[in-house]
């Protein structure tokens, strides 16, 4: 069924959304022709507008049209949010190319992974995070390497003070030039490519890395027209929204499909300024919300929680707020009355997954929102509840089951894997391995995930992963992964262990092992050990017993992460 989303507003309904036969280029591009002047991105004080923006990525398309950079090919970006993430995924698309966003967090093994699975043969790289892949280079395909550091796009006298803070905590910056490393400021010296975008809206534009409900890393393949059409919902639902009126609070990784969405894509079809931050600092975010007065914050729960249990947010005037965006992981909902209550803003909670662009559900900005509802399916989304059991057979209100999605923000496959996108697309249909309901009002509510995917932070984590890296300890048997309320992160890893014969590895030899090869937010937090794991009748693991018997008596871990 498609939800009568129309009858919940109270001032104003959103438009359904037509045809989408555009692509993302034009969106930097009708920006930079209808306001040229305005500001695009505001970095650490420094403001680039909206048409030098357009030509430096104009110039920066020259630079990898020149280097050999063809339509359909990938290029892989391992940037936090900066502006050279904006120019370079915006020069890769003008080209017809697939920018390949990567993780900054993840390990080595990790990013490795991904660029070979991807095919990307060119890589734009942060300088200090240049060492996580000069020993894979080879090994990942990879040809050439474009480096580029934080302070290419600082203003003085932040440029010359960043190196210096930088090395104090450890940071490789700079490279030396050599075969295959190029430096990001001599691309940018290229003439501005002249010819006109070449993608075609159904041509894939982006590879999003994500565990979906298998567990095996696999890219989310965006196409133009789907990324687009998420742009156009969010649009359509957001219905106040004045052109080049907004200030976006620019947090959420752009790796990340909320992030890219909610923080680049779409603030750049509004002509929208985008405050950008390449991390959550608490110091460096509330100067921001001083400096710029933004008008729009899209982040995770744990965003609002740090906010609201500030000891001086009471000093900082956040009324200049009139939307804030949550999505990711469920919000409670006394964060949410605490953190409207400060700021006289809505949070409107959201729903979505990378493979859904990601935006599928949202509470409306004016209408009533249920405690504990992700929300009303944006404009042209159907949605349906099937049965568990069989996948076939659609529920009526009230009653619990898989939710399943249709609509054009649906990618039209994972990269390279024929079987797994058929296990997730059936008859048009998106299975999201999440259980859910609807009320008879037409909100959704999401009751447990399907799957035992951890979502710490914001961030995805799989229990497989952490667990194969747990099995090539010498000194464990056995080991499960689950994830277990934190009144911060939503969840984090806990690992029961059950270990070799001999003396058990200690807790910090754990997390110390799986360091080397996770992303930090995927490491460890509760260890605890047993003699034996709970198991059914044919030997599988019974996570759910483990959920239900509590964490009380498992002690945390003794490092903090």
């Amino acid at each position: 069924m498609t939800c009568p989303w129309v009858k919940h507003y109270d001032q104003g309904v959103p438009q359904e959304i037509g045809p989408v036969t555009g692509t993302l280029p034009q969106l930097l591009l009708q920006a930079a022709q209808k306001s040229p002047q305005s500001p695009a991105l505001a970095f650490f004080g420094r403001t680039m507008s909206y048409g030098v923006l357009s030509l430096q990525a104009a110039r920066l398309a020259q630079a990898f049209r020149d280097l050999g950079v063809a339509l359909g090919e990938r290029v892989a970006l391992l940037l936090p949010n900066c502006p050279q993430f904006v120019l370079a995924f915006h020069a890769i698309l003008r080209l017809g190319a697939v920018a390949v966003p990567l993780n900054p967090l993840l390990s080595p093994k990790e990013i490795n992974y991904q660029l070979a699975d991807s095919g990307a043969r060119h890589l734009v790289v942060l300088d200090h995070l240049l060492p996580k892949v000069e020993a894979t280079r080879a090994r990942a395909g990879l040809s050439r390497v474009i480096v580029t550091g934080l302070k290419d796009h600082l203003p003085w006298p932040l440029n010359w003070l960043y190196p210096l803070k930088a090395r104090r905590q450890g940071l490789a910056l700079g490279f030396k030039p050599g075969p295959g490393l190029l430096a990001w400021g001599e691309l940018l010296q290229s003439p501005p490519l002249e010819a006109r975008p070449r993608p075609d809206a159904g041509d894939v534009a982006v590879l999003l890395y994500t565990g979906g409900t298998t567990g095996v890393p696999k890219a989310a393949a965006l196409t133009h027209a789907n990324l687009l059409a998420n742009v156009a919902q969010i649009s359509a639902w957001l219905h106040q929204v004045r052109y080049g009126t907004e200030r976006l609070v620019g947090l959420l990784p752009f790796s990340h499909s909320f992030g890219l969405t909610a923080c680049l894509n779409w603030p750049l079809s509004q002509g929208a300024m985008i405050i950008v931050l390449p991390r959550f600092e608490m110091p460096m975010l509330l100067k921001a919300l001083k400096k710029y007065r933004p008008t729009m914050l899209p982040g995770v729960p744990t965003l609002f929680v740090a906010l609201i249990n500030h000891p001086e947010i009471s000093r900082y005037d956040l009324t200049s707020l009139w939307a804030c965006i949550s999505g990711s992981a469920p919000l409670p909902l006394e964060v949410r009355d605490r953190f409207e209550a400060l700021t006289r803003c809505r949070i409107l909670e959201g729903y979505g997954l990378t493979e859904a662009g990601p935006v599928t559900h949202i509470n409306p900005v004016d209408g009533r929102r249920p405690p504990g509802s992700m929300g009303l399916p944006l404009p042209g989304t159907a949605v349906r509840v099937m049965d568990q059991e069989t996948g076939t057979r659609e529920l009526p209100p009230g009653e619990v089951g898989e939710l399943v999605l249709q609509g054009p923000q649906i990618m039209p496959g994972y990269w390279q894997r024929p079987v797994e996108t058929a296990q997730a697309l059936r008859d048009g249909w998106l299975y999201t391995g999440d259980l859910a309901r609807m009320d008879a009002d037409g909100y959704f509510f999401i009751v447990e995930r399907k799957k035992d995917m951890i979502i710490s932070g914001g961030y995805n984590i799989y229990p497989r992963e952490v667990e194969e890296v747990l099995y090539a300890h010498p000194g464990v048997k056995e080991a499960v992964a689950l994830g277990v309320p934190d009144a911060y992160r939503g969840e984090v890893v806990k690992v029961v262990i059950v270990p070799r014969d001999g003396a058990p590895p200690t807790p910090e030899e754990i997390q110390a092992f799986c360091q080397e090869q996770l992303a930090l937010y995927k490491v460890p937090k509760i260890i605890e050990f047993r003699e034996e794991l709970p198991k059914s009748q044919v030997g599988k693991v019974l996570r759910r017993v483990l959920r239900e018997e509590g964490n009380a008596a498992a002690p945390p871990a003794p490092a903090k992460l």
